[in-house]
């Protein structure tokens, strides 16, 4: 698997809700293999495991059993290999749009001077540099989600993870992320793995698309997008492999609930 950058190994986890209480199975072995400089979505109805799945390769929590690979090597911790993008913007209100995406770079020790052209490097790459010296308290709910994109490629993590970044934003603002990410993916090729529930949005974006069910969150299906790009969302290839992803098992049936 030499051209893996990210792999799933047999990956579980449980959460026990109250003390004493029964473990809740949130993902059961999930195995994937996200290639090098690859867009992969991680598709799938609430409550399937995809934030958790997203969390463990982040670092932030640790599997219940099997592993995480980067490289080869284990996932232990969170690490600047990895960046992530949050569907809550987290910008910090006090700073301005240059002074949140400076953060990254400053944390590493890069001078003032340095580290300013690397923020308006990023912002300008966003279409945000004219509003560098606004407060995020002045931004629509879209341009936020740039400066929190541009803040992440201004760390130059090997990996960026997208919590369903655009899901809080209108329809039109959505679409014109997708495609000014998609242009920045392209631009600099790195390893996106993305967490959304619209099939539109993973047909779209992705090379590959991992569809998970849930009650236990598991893998069902993974599809290899091969349309060419760039994707009109109206194209009837795009179209057709949308409805087919719904009429498979995307939309797979809840289990009945217990009688009382």
């Amino acid at each position: 698997m030499d051209h893996a950058k990210l792999v799933f190994e047999h990956v579980s986890k449980a959460y026990v809700t109250a003390k004493g209480g029964k473990p809740t199975l949130a993902v059961q072995d999930f195995s994937l293999v996200v290639p090098r400089n690859s867009f992969v979505c991680l598709l799938g109805p609430s409550g399937c495991g995809k934030s958790t799945l997203l969390n463990m390769a982040a670092g932030f929590i640790k599997p219940t059993s099997g592993t995480i690979l980067i490289d080869g090597k284990p996932i232990t911790r969170p690490g600047a290999d990895r960046g992530v993008v949050f569907q809550e913007y987290a910008l910090f209100p006090w700073y301005t749009v240059l002074e949140n995406v400076e953060l990254g770079p400053a944390a590493r020790g890069i001078p003032a001077r340095e580290r300013r052209e690397l923020a308006e490097r990023f912002l300008a790459m966003v279409g945000l540099l004219e509003h560098r010296y606004k407060y995020p308290r002045e931004l629509s709910g879209g341009m936020k989600q740039r400066v929190a994109i541009a803040r992440t490629l201004a760390n130059d993590p090997e990996i960026i993870l997208m919590d369903e970044p655009f899901g809080a934003l209108d329809a039109q603002t959505r679409e014109a992320l997708q495609d000014q990410l998609l242009d920045i993916w392209e631009s600099t090729r790195k390893t996106v793995l993305f967490v959304t529930h619209s099939i539109k949005e993973a047909v779209i974006l992705a090379d590959t698309i991992a569809i998970l069910a849930a009650n236990p969150g598991r893998l069902i299906q993974v599809i290899h997008n091969n349309l060419p790009r760039p994707r009109s969302r109206s194209a009837h290839d795009v179209v057709d492999l949308e409805r087919r992803i719904y009429e498979s098992r995307y939309l797979e049936p809840e289990p009945a609930a217990a009688l009382p």
